[in-house]
């Protein structure tokens, strides 16, 4: 018998076993990832909306009573765009969309006066007319009945009144002061706060006497966007109250909204920031010692930083 004879096993040469170390390592996981990145992308291709204004206004107008308030607040975001808002073909639409809402949900309407009031001022005088109807506001001070009737809206019809509000102080139209002055006889604090704040952003000086009224508000935040309003019109009425913004004990004991990290919002901040800025603009010296100690010595290095800019302006 032959005798078997063992045979050593053929020694593999590098240059031989780097191609399928090549597969192994390389090529298959990059077969992986690409075909990921394909899946990824697809799928984002499908679920992204890349819808024009346009096709939100259609919606609103022509969809399914569950789709209209979405898409009316997809259209208020994409007015951030400053693109979309310079968009002055757009008023048209809006302003026949908001018409046609009047007897639909309440949310559409909001959303819709946001969009409005987002677009570059002045309003069109359209936009104007249609913002002021909604608000169904007689030329004299309203009555005791229409506030007991305004009183039994919903919530969500009280938030399309304050949006409508804000649009219109958004307008840039003086007129529109005389017409929102009445609307501080609500007694609603949230309506009053935010008609002052309009009646602040507007420009002339029909809005004053109201302005300096409600320095006296009860609510402290109506109060506060009063002396903030005035002095934006350059008036030195609320210094008092702008001193209180100042004192921070003073604002933390009537802000009940808490620090929220995950925003990294300060409330009791905000309002110590305006009222910095505010005395800045006026380059109120009653004020300065206090925005000097709040640049040294606040805890927080927002309000520090805002009164150095505010120490900068005053020269």
């Amino acid at each position: 018998m032959d005798k078997l004879i063992e045979r050593e096993p053929a020694t593999r040469h590098p240059l031989v076993a780097a191609p399928a170390l090549a597969v192994q390592f390389f090529l298959i996981p990059l077969a992986v990832v690409g075909a990921m990145t394909l899946l990824y992308v697809g799928f984002r291709t499908l679920v992204s909306d890349r819808r024009t204004p346009q096709d939100y206004i259609a919606e609103v107008r022509f969809g399914g009573a569950n789709r209209q308030w979405p898409a009316a607040y997809e259209l208020s975001r994409l007015m951030d765009d400053p693109k979309v808002r310079g968009d002055r073909s757009l008023a048209a639409a809006l302003v026949t969309a908001f018409e046609e809402s009047k007897t639909g949900d309440p949310r559409v309407r909001k959303y819709l006066a946001l969009a409005i009031g987002r677009l570059e001022p002045p309003l069109p005088p359209e936009a104007v007319s249609a913002l002021l109807a909604s608000l169904d506001i007689p030329e004299q001070a309203w009555t005791p009945d229409v506030w007991s009737r305004i009183n039994g809206w919903t919530a969500e019809m009280n938030e399309a009144h304050i949006s409508t509000i804000w649009a219109l102080g958004a307008s840039g139209d003086p007129a529109v002061a005389p017409k929102l002055a009445p609307l501080y006889t609500s007694p609603d604090p949230g309506i009053r706060k935010i008609v002052v704040y309009a009646l602040g952003a507007l420009p002339g000086d029909a809005q004053l006497p109201t302005l300096r009224t409600a320095l006296q508000d009860a609510a402290p935040d109506v109060r506060w966007n009063a002396a903030v309003a005035l002095a934006r019109h350059d008036r030195r009425d609320g210094v008092p109250v702008l001193r209180e913004m100042l004192d921070r004990d003073y604002v933390r004991q009537h802000v009940t909204r808490g620090v929220r990290q995950d925003e990294d919002r300060d409330p009791v901040a905000d309002i110590m920031i305006s009222g910095i800025r505010a005395g800045a603009a006026l380059k109120d010296e009653d004020l300065r010692p206090s925005i000097e100690a709040l640049s040294r010595t606040d805890s927080s290095l927002k309000v520090r930083q805002a009164a150095l800019e505010a120490l900068k302006m005053y020269g």
